[in-house]
C-alpha cells in the first residue's frame, strides 16, 4: 500500500488530534480507565478519513504509544500500557474506526452512521472488558461495572458530537473539493 504525502500528512494529523484529545482526561475514583475525548477523536477520524485512513491514523496514534511516546491518556506510553488492564480499549480503537469508517465511505444513510458508532463503540468495549477481566482477574459483569457501566452514558453523547463534527467536516471538505474543481474547470 503506497500512501501519497498528501495521505500521510492526513493520517499523520488525525494520530496527533487524537494524541491531544486523549490528554483530555478526568481520572474517576472507582475505576482505573478515565475519562477522556478518545472515543470522539477515534470516531471523528472515521467518519472524516473513512475506513483506510482513519485506520491507519489510529495505529499510527498506537504505534507511538507502543514505542513509549507519551500519547495515551494521562501522558502516559509504552507496550506495558498496551498490555496492562486498559490496553484493551485501545487496541478496540481500530476495529472502532474501520467499522465507523466502512459505513461512511459506503453509505450517507444517517441511520447506518449511527449505528456503525454504536457497533464500534461495542467494539471498544468488548474487547477492553475482556482484557481488563484477563488482567485483573474480575469476572466480566465486575469489569463492566467498573470499565464500561460509568462510561456509557458519557460516551454516548461523545458519539452524537462526534457525528455531528464528523458530518459538517465532511460535508466542508466535499463542498470545498467541488468548488475547487468547478474554479480549475
Amino acid at each position: 500500500m503506497k500512501l501519497s504525502t498528501k495521505e500521510l500528512i492526513l493520517c499523520s494529523l488525525f494520530a496527533a488530534i487524537i494524541a491531544i484529545l486523549s490528554q483530555i482526561s478526568i481520572p474517576l475514583p472507582f475505576t482505573t480507565v478515565p475519562l477522556t475525548m478518545q472515543i470522539f477523536a477515534v470516531a471523528v477520524t472515521g467518519l472524516i478519513l473513512g475506513s483506510r485512513f482513519g485506520t491507519i491514523s489510529v495505529l499510527i496514534y498506537l504505534l507511538l504509544g507502543g514505542i513509549g511516546i507519551p500519547v495515551f491518556a494521562q501522558f502516559t506510553g509504552g507496550v506495558a500500557i498496551l498490555l496492562g488492564p486498559t490496553g484493551g480499549y485501545l487496541l478496540g480503537l481500530p476495529f472502532m474506526t474501520y467499522i465507523i469508517g466502512l459505513a461512511k465511505d459506503k453509505s450517507s444513510s444517517p441511520i447506518v452512521i449511527s449505528l456503525s458508532l454504536i457497533a464500534g463503540l461495542i467494539g471498544v468495549y468488548l474487547a477492553g472488558t475482556l482484557m481488563f477481566a484477563a488482567v485483573t482477574g474480575n469476572t466480566i459483569y465486575q469489569s463492566i461495572l467498573y470499565c464500561v457501566a460509568p462510561f456509557v452514558l458519557v460516551d454516548f453523547i461523545k458519539l452524537i458530537l462526534a457525528y455531528v463534527v464528523g458530518s459538517t467536516v465532511s460535508k466542508r471538505i466535499s463542498s470545498n473539493l467541488v468548488y475547487s474543481k468547478t474554479k480549475l474547470d
